[in-house]
């Protein structure tokens, strides 16, 4: 690791933070906090997320000023869960209704930065299983709250793989090892020192999320880490150390699809104008069984990103959606 990598890291990456039990130390120009949980058929695990982030929103002065549910178009009963333990639920049409919808994760993202109002926006994905999630919350914004020249603050943790009812302490983030950090080592070296590039759990300011584009798939954290760091410099991101984190494991076809949204939308920031791909929309074929032979499926990703949302709206035309 390079010396002006290993003085960020040292500088950079919280090791002891908030989930510690200790008091977050907030300063008293402390900026408004919206926390944005994009989900897609969790109604097995937002409840007991939500229902632990609620309480940072009431008190003489609470620390965060709403808790939000964006929905990606669940077909159980997601909604109705995340309402019931005290979030505000919005679809991802209902969020920004001008604007026809696109599948993805990144899409949910960009589309909850016109649903809520925090000067400071936590992102938490709602898959996540045993998790303090008030502590996870307060240990996003410690570096924030802390120090404004910080933007963007990564989770990072240790990640046991759960496949098939067997779990083993670590082994999860397989496309990170294998896909994104070869990737960053060889095209964006100064992000060496991140130690979860992809990590769902995040924070980071309105103002810089609005300032840059969203990629519409997985692509999205990857597509944010890069351009944070071109926009604004690598002394404006931190990493805060989040302990353990549990969530659905994928296979590893799903892996494949999701790690080629990640190489094309790396691939577009290091080909500015290009689309990532030699021809036509980017793909990638894989291979099953059946009927006894070998028989290709072709998967087709979005390969393009949603643009800055302070291109789409003005400042302070940001609104909550569904409220007057």
């Amino acid at each position: 690791m390079d010396d002006h990598i290993r003085d960020w890291f040292d500088r950079r990456t919280w090791h002891d933070s908030a989930r510690s039990g200790e008091p977050l130390r907030v300063p008293g120009n402390r900026r408004t906090v919206s926390v944005v949980l994009p989900a897609l058929d969790e109604e097995a695990t937002v409840g007991e997320l939500v229902a632990g982030l609620v309480p940072l929103t009431s008190g003489p002065d609470p620390l965060v000023g709403e808790v939000v549910v964006v929905d990606s178009g669940s077909t159980d009963r997601t909604r109705e869960v995340a309402a019931t333990a005290g979030a505000r639920v919005v679809t991802r049409e209902q969020a920004l209704p001008e604007v026809p919808v696109r599948p993805g994760k990144g899409e949910v993202l960009w589309r909850s930065l016109a649903a809520t109002t925090g000067d400071v926006v936590v992102f938490v994905d709602s898959d996540l299983v045993q998790v303090d999630a008030a502590a996870l919350v307060r240990s996003l914004l410690e570096p924030l709250l802390q120090d404004d020249r910080i933007a963007l603050v990564k989770g990072f943790y240790r990640r046991p793989l759960r496949l098939e009812g067997v779990e083993t302490a670590t082994g999860g983030g397989r496309v990170t090892e294998l896909t994104v950090r070869p990737l960053l080592a060889a095209l964006q070296p100064d992000l060496a020192g991140v130690i979860q590039p992809l990590g769902g759990e995040y924070a980071a300011t309105r103002e810089l999320l609005e300032s840059l584009p969203f990629a519409a798939g997985y692509g999205v954290e990857i597509g944010l880490l890069i351009d944070t760091l071109r926009h604004r410099g690598l002394d404006a991101i931190a990493q805060v150390d989040l302990g353990v984190r549990k969530h659905r494991n994928r296979t590893l076809l799903e892996l494949g699809v999701m790690a080629r949204q990640i190489v094309d939308t790396v691939l577009r920031r290091e080909c500015p104008g290009g689309s990532g791909s030699p021809a036509g929309a980017p793909s990638i074929v894989q291979f099953g069984r059946a009927g006894g032979r070998w028989v290709p499926q072709e998967h087709v990703v979005d390969g393009t990103d949603r643009p800055p949302m302070c291109e789409l709206r003005p400042a302070g035309a940001t609104a909550r959606a569904g409220m007057t």
